[in-house]
């Protein structure tokens, strides 16, 4: 049974580290939610660590980037562990070949094709047209207002060419401001669907949890799966890869199932009750906005 709580501070005494998302939680992709600002300094205060676990094809610096111009400070989080560098790790490891063809928008995602250093033999990774690509990297849509069947030729071609697409972001929709768009999750629903094979990097698959904590450790930490809490509003990439990996979830009602959990402060119980069952996913708690 799900518990609806008042606060973060409520439950976050029993967790040593939070696996925050960013979109929908933190801000809305214009700028930051004041309250859950608040709340994550108020945790780091406390002696918390805030991993911030986001679906972002972006590497990390470049989310920091971002979060500053929204107006998140430093100060409300320790680390960042994002699905644009687990990704990027697979791709310059040859994941879908050298020659790729790229879908995003290149001036937001640039940063995704910036050399790893941590690789000792990367590929020589190229942009190239469809017709020359041995597989594709997915950042998001060319067009994020559009369906995402407007690309099944394209589809269709590289499925019968057996290419690969590297998700970069498996986010299906995200809301920025009071906008509703497409991500890169909804191209790679629609390839595997198409009869394609999609890689996928984010939440709620594994990479992007094992880099989390590899970033926890990287600051000198040893936190168990038992002592982190993830906070998210997607139920089925935050909620459903918490599930996945026995980590404790507090499902924020007031993001993309505002509606469906007839969400204004908190969430009504019963629509709650009966959206969790209809998604197939059981978060420890639930609230309506981080706070």
């Amino acid at each position: 049974m799900t518990q609806i709580v008042s606060s973060l501070a409520e439950i976050s005494d029993n967790y040593k580290a939070l696996f925050v998302d960013l979109w929908g939680c933190v801000h809305n992709g214009v700028t930051a939610y004041s309250e859950a600002v608040a709340a994550l300094q108020a945790y780091r205060a406390s002696g918390g660590i805030v991993v911030l676990v986001t679906n972002s094809p972006k590497p990390r610096a470049g989310v920091a980037e971002q979060l500053g111009s929204f107006g998140v400070p430093d100060d409300a989080y320790d680390t960042i562990a994002t699905s644009g560098d687990s990704a990027r790790s697979a791709m310059f490891n040859g994941a879908v070949g050298e020659k790729i063809y790229f879908m995003g928008e290149w001036q937001r995602d640039e940063g995704f094709f910036q050399p790893l250093e941590i690789l000792d033999n990367p590929v020589d990774i190229q942009r190239v047209p469809l017709a020359e690509a041995e597989g594709i990297v997915c950042c998001g849509p060319f067009d994020t207002m559009a369906d995402p069947a407007v690309n099944r030729a394209d589809f269709l071609y590289a499925k019968t060419k057996g290419m690969k697409l590297l998700c970069a972001n498996p986010d299906i929709i995200v809301d920025r401001g009071d906008i509703r768009e497409w991500c890169a999750g909804a191209l790679a629903k629609l390839y595997t669907e198409m009869g394609g094979e999609s890689l996928y990097f984010g939440k709620p698959h594994p990479p992007i949890y094992d880099l989390a904590r590899r970033r926890l450790t990287a600051m000198g930490a040893s936190v168990s799966d038992s002592d982190i809490l993830a906070i998210g509003d997607g139920p089925h990439t935050d909620i459903s890869g918490a599930m996945g990996e026995n980590i404790d979830s507090l499902f924020i009602t007031g993001g993309l199932a505002a509606a469906e959990t007839k969400t204004a402060h908190q969430p009504d119980e019963a629509a709650l009750t009966n959206y969790l069952a209809d998604q197939q996913v059981t978060p420890q708690f639930a609230i309506g906005k981080l706070r």
